[in-house]
């Protein structure tokens, strides 16, 4: 931390174009992903309030630590009218000298929390209509995401991803997995996957982790933004409706408080962005178990860097009594 302060005070004094810019507050924010942090900066006698996000240390730029992808997703919002914090400054693998790696920088959204897994419970204590509308405008921002048009948006996300391609590429983190024992049934959910593939698809740009820990809510339930866009892409939009609907169906999980507390469930979240988008999604069974194979996975691969010291993070060991029932889940709607 002391090593990065002294980072962000030079970084700062070369954009504000202040030599006696002073850096403070730099905390670790919270999170199970990435690397980030909350910092001040006090310039000409004002204040301004920034998060920085670093990828993970010690892994290759590419991926979910690829930071220019995540900038290319926001900077695809701009002008929309998703919720987003904008980026102010950034820089890809030929700009890594200030934090020796890529980084971008968007305003601090201070008093905004998430209701996701993990998160204190304030949201239910909320009346009933306000948590209604933060699910109306959950899934009116997804829609919104899936509304941009990629094509002339998005030229550094890549072309679309296939969804066979997809469903085998997790073959690489399945062979990192703490405990594969208890992983014994993800070969034949993805044969499963595979042998099931959808045949017509809406193809747009995905969040990729869109659940309600991941969307910022003022107190009053206001969204005011949509965050972590780590694993972002081009691809079949019904990806995110699985993921969202896998992330708010208790029946998937074994852990405590694995679902949001009196937040819409999957079914009514789906009936949202139906009514929203004007159509029922195309089989989205398919993309349920998609999710749960993923998260599955992820759940295991992250279990094992914790166990090994690399990226320590005890609530994947709460996450990991869940192994089984994700299983169960996708087979069930496989």
């Amino acid at each position: 931390m002391p090593e990065l302060e002294r980072r962000l005070e030079v970084f700062c004094q070369d954009r504000y174009q202040d030599p006696d810019v002073a850096v403070g507050d730099l905390v670790s924010m919270p999170g199970h992903a990435g690397f980030s942090y909350g910092f001040s900066v006090i310039s000409r006698g004002g204040t301004d309030r920034w998060f920085l996000r670093l990828p993970p240390p010690n892994v290759r730029w590419e991926g979910t630590a690829d930071l220019t992808r995540q900038v290319a997703a926001i900077e695809a919002l701009e002008g929309s009218d998703v919720p987003h914090c904008p980026v102010r400054w950034w820089g890809g693998p030929d700009d890594a000298d200030w934090f020796e790696s890529p980084y971008f920088v968007t305003p601090f959204l201070g008093g905004a929390k998430g209701v996701g897994l993990g998160t204190p419970p304030w949201a239910h204590e909320l009346p009933a209509q306000s948590r209604v509308s933060m699910a109306v405008q959950a899934m009116t921002a997804l829609g919104g995401i899936h509304g941009v048009d990629w094509r002339d948006r998005c030229p550094g996300l890549g072309e679309p991803v296939d969804l066979g391609t997809d469903v085998i590429s997790w073959d690489r983190f399945m062979e990192r997995v703490a405990e594969p024992d208890r992983l014994n049934r993800i070969p034949e959910i993805r044969d499963r996957l595979v042998e099931s593939l959808p045949t017509s698809v809406e193809v747009g740009l995905c969040h990729g982790d869109y659940q309600f820990g991941n969307l910022l809510y003022t107190p009053d339930g206001t969204l005011c933004a949509v965050i972590d866009w780590e694993l972002c892409g081009i691809g079949a939009v019904n990806t995110d409706l699985g993921w969202m609907a896998l992330f708010n169906d208790p029946s998937a999980w074994r852990h405590e408080g694995a679902t949001p507390l009196g937040m819409a469930r999957a079914d009514e979240l789906l009936a949202l962005y139906t009514e929203i988008r004007g159509s029922a999604p195309v089989a989205i069974d398919w993309f349920r178990a998609q999710a749960a194979y993923k998260f599955a996975i992820i759940a295991g691969f992250n279990l094992a860097l914790h166990r090994r010291g690399k990226r320590p993070d005890p609530w994947w060991e709460d996450v990991a009594l869940s192994l089984e029932s994700l299983q169960d889940y996708a087979l069930r709607y496989l």
